[in-house]
């Protein structure tokens, strides 16, 4: 306790402040000396603003079963004052050692082993709610990026396959194309390129090239030879198109459905940047879409080449991997990925060129009936 405050409770208990040092001690009187004698109310009091619990009235009964025990009373020969100062500001703090030790005993045993028992019960109840989805097991070496055909240049590979069927014996008139010429079928050569985007330009290139044409092969007899160039690597796009240009010949007449406003500007521009001569330019080309088009309008939903198919040949195609997914199939193999999905791009790509091949002919047989239908119906 301060002196300031010990000061403002003599002078509130009426008793006079104590003299200083320097006044001698025969001057004091017996007046001046402090009240020895103090009533119970104004101790109270005292003790009340110095922080100590009240004595219990004597006279009170008591009110508990279990009352606190009296405050000790200053001594008759000690003012009241330095008895306050002594209990209340002398008085030792208790330590950490002095704390009461944590509870112990089976009371206290039983209690933890509750607690531990409804947190593991807790747990359980999450981990059942949700529940842990075991991570596939992947095994070093599992990537099967086996590709068919033969790799005939670093990153370039040749895929070969032969379809035994008739080779038409008369030329085949181009009069569905609105022309009036006719072609060999041994001159056509169907082809159909697969890309890494339909943006076109300097930024797309052709990984797959697939070309099919009437062949006498030499065992297997006449037929439908289709050949495949697949990239694996970026860096075989040159060989790529130096493979494809010995397919051609100056009297090859290609033949695509919508190549000439795609997959031809395409090569041209591929020849281009690779500083190689362009060999299509200087061929024909019968686009078989706009013939399509102009015939079956109307008809179908649309003209796309799998409603044709559909449609008009009877072809269902299982398991196909669109064309709108070969740009991330053949992504995925140059990043390490499988050949799962490109293995389905070269199965897509196949069926294009045969369907282009029977597309040809459909649309040669019906020009043919109906100009034989106008001839019947014409008087003479």
């Amino acid at each position: 306790m301060s002196a300031d405050k010990l000061k403002l409770l003599r002078r509130q208990a009426g008793v006079a402040p104590a003299p200083t040092a320097s006044a001698p001690a025969a001057t004091q009187t017996p007046a001046s000396q402090p009240t020895r004698g103090i009533d119970a109310e104004r101790l109270r009091l005292l003790r009340h603003q110095s922080g100590q619990a009240p004595d219990a009235a004597p006279s009170r009964p008591a009110l508990h079963a279990a009352a606190p025990a009296p405050a000790s009373t200053p001594p008759s020969n000690e003012p009241v004052f330095a008895w306050i100062e002594r209990e209340v500001r002398h008085k030792p703090v208790p330590s950490a050692t002095d704390m009461p030790p944590p509870a112990s005993g089976p009371a206290a045993s039983a209690r933890r082993d509750t607690d531990m028992q409804a947190l593991r019960r807790l747990i359980g109840l999450r981990e059942r709610a949700v529940p842990a989805v075991p991570a596939p097991v992947r095994r070093a070496g599992a990537r099967d990026r086996h590709l068919p055909g033969e790799e005939i240049a670093p990153g370039l590979h040749l895929v070969e396959a032969f379809l035994p069927q008739a080779i038409p014996v008369q030329p085949l008139s181009l009069a569905f194309a609105r022309r009036e010429d006719a072609v060999a079928p041994q001159d056509l050569l169907f082809f159909d390129t697969e890309t890494t985007g339909l943006a076109g330009g300097t930024g797309t290139r052709a990984f797959m090239i697939g070309a099919a044409d009437w062949h006498r092969h030499a065992v297997h007899g006449p037929g439908l030879r289709i050949r495949q160039l697949l990239m694996a690597t970026m860096a075989a796009e040159a060989a790529m198109l130096d493979t494809f240009r010995g397919w051609l010949s100056p009297g090859t007449v290609l033949s695509s459905y919508n190549g000439r406003c795609y997959d031809a500007p395409l090569l041209k521009t591929r020849y281009r940047l690779s500083r190689r001569g362009d060999p299509l330019s200087a061929l024909d080309h019968v686009d078989l879409l706009f013939p399509t088009r102009r015939r079956y309008r109307g008809t179908w939903e649309n003209c796309r080449l799998a409603t044709i198919e559909r449609q008009l040949l009877r072809i269902v195609r299982e398991d196909d991997l669109p064309g709108s997914q070969a740009p991330a199939a053949w992504l995925h193999y140059l990043r390490g990925g499988d050949a799962v999905d490109l293995r389905r791009v070269l199965a897509h790509n196949h069926q294009d060129v045969v369907t282009l091949a029977q597309l040809m002919l459909r649309l040669v047989e019906a020009e043919e009936a109906e100009r034989s239908s106008v001839c019947v119906d014409t008087p003479e």
